[in-house]
């Protein structure tokens, strides 16, 4: 495994951080060549996940081909914060014709920027995955990001000698004892923890509100409470989450300088089996393959287990959800334009071409239902794989938009052993106080 090459820092080094990630007829199937009623007519689409940039510029050339619409796909650049972005094209009368968003995002711009879709035909095939502002539905769910431990099975076995079972991690105990066992056969440090506060502040502190039952509905609540006063280490999974996360530091290969980590050194571990396991999500593959993992690899997810209960359903489980929503402008942009971003959301939900370009081209797993291609990649066949045994629970917390940068420093200087428990307490219910 050490003759994966190191080199591949430099290529991952271009990509860094990714932020924040069958068919049956419908309105948008069978389209001839140029055959659109909105022919000629030319729209734009602002993406906000830079590893599918290409991908959405490939289904956008495939899609002209189909119906003569073009669709000019633009880039958040390194560095810009796609909230920040739409609201200023809003302000110079720029504003693109649709915009994949965080869902956060989508919340706080539905009513006042994007155009109403509750009678879209696609919302029954993605009914799990829909986000309604006041009972209306104002995006399209892109696609289904999941995040928890992710395993390197080779790695794993080829230290233990035995076969690894991922189903066997169902408690707080069962991962220490995979960790002690992975230690005391010659791998030091396991587990990789990366320092980008998007990934400690809302990936990771992020499971205390999903995993409060399963549901948005939950989160939400547990948001609420917290914002009412509650005390962090009055609430159970605070204290799980906390006594997991002091667990696999424990066996952090950056240990050492935790703060002094490079995002794009972190797969290499994982590939090269120095380590076995890395938290963090789907949207990491590219980081991966860029590492040298290749498709046919066994990769795969372990729950973010939390406390000994076996039959809790954190512990059984990974969260996945629609993390990235596409709204269509209802301010500035034309009818014309509208109807011609509808076709391109019915392309991609209803035409065979855009339903396995979504999956293959641009390598995600797909909210609507009908969509049968299967992921290329391992981590999105594990993630699709679990959706269809029940082993995901689809909760989605919608904090605030800071959340993650606020409350990623107080992770970061918790890993740094610069805080405590209590202290990273005291951090979370003041940003709640102050909300």
């Amino acid at each position: 495994m050490k003759s994966k090459k190191i080199t591949a820092l430099l290529t991952a080094a271009v990509l860094t951080v990714s932020l924040l990630a069958g068919c049956s007829s419908g309105s948008g199937g069978g389209s001839s060549a140029g055959n659109s009623e909105y022919a000629g007519t030319k729209i734009s689409f602002l993406n906000s996940k830079g590893e599918i940039q290409s991908g959405l510029e490939e289904m956008a050339e495939a899609f002209e081909k189909e119906t003569g619409i073009v669709v000019d796909i633009m880039a958040c650049g390194a560095g810009e914060v796609p909230y920040t972005k739409i609201t200023s094209a809003y302000n110079s009368g720029t504003a693109p014709t649709m915009a994949m968003l965080d869902t956060t995002d989508i919340i706080a711009l539905a009513e006042e920027y994007a155009l109403d879709l509750s009678d879209a035909e696609w919302i029954g095939e993605a009914e799990a995955q829909i986000t309604r502002v006041n009972d209306k539905v104002y995006s399209f769910p892109f696609c289904v990001e999941g995040r928890g431990l992710i395993y390197n099975k080779t790695a794993i076995e080829d230290t233990l000698g035995t076969n690894f079972d991922p189903s066997s991690i169902n408690s707080y105990d069962a991962l220490k004892s995979l960790l002690e066992q992975l230690r005391a056969a010659g791998m030091e440090n396991p587990v990789v923890i990366s320092k980008e506060d998007w990934s400690l502040g809302a990936h990771q502190l992020g499971f205390i509100y999903d995993a409060y039952d399963g549901t948005t509905k939950g989160a939400d609540d547990i948001m609420a409470q917290l914002k009412g006063g509650l005390d962090p280490l009055e609430y159970a999974r605070f204290n799980e989450f906390v006594d997991t996360l002091d667990l696999l530091l424990e066996y952090n290969i950056n240990g050492k300088n935790p703060l002094g980590a490079l995002y794009e050194q972190d797969p290499i571990f994982l590939v090269d089996g120095d380590a076995a396991i890395w938290a963090n999500g789907v949207w990491a593959w590219p980081n991966l393959t860029d590492a040298g993992a290749e498709s046919s690899d066994e990769y795969g997810f372990l729950p973010f287990v939390l406390g000994n209960d076996t039959s809790d359903f954190a512990n059984n489980g990974i969260q996945a959800a629609a993390s990235k929503q596409v709204m269509i402008d209802k301010v500035q942009a034309s009818e014309q334009e509208q109807n011609a971003a509808k076709e391109f959301l019915n392309w991609i939900v209803y035409n065979e071409t855009g339903q396995q370009m979504l999956v293959e081209t641009c390598a995600v797993i797909p909210a609507c239902g009908n969509n049968k291609n299967e992921p290329l990649d391992p981590l999105g066949k594990d993630i699709q794989q679990k959706m269809a045994d029940g082993k995901a629970f689809s909760s989605s917390f919608i904090a605030p938009s800071d959340h993650w940068s606020v409350m990623g420093a107080a992770m970061q200087k918790y890993i740094a052993k610069e805080s405590s428990r209590e202290e990273l307490a005291q951090s979370l219910s003041g940003y709640w106080k102050a909300q």
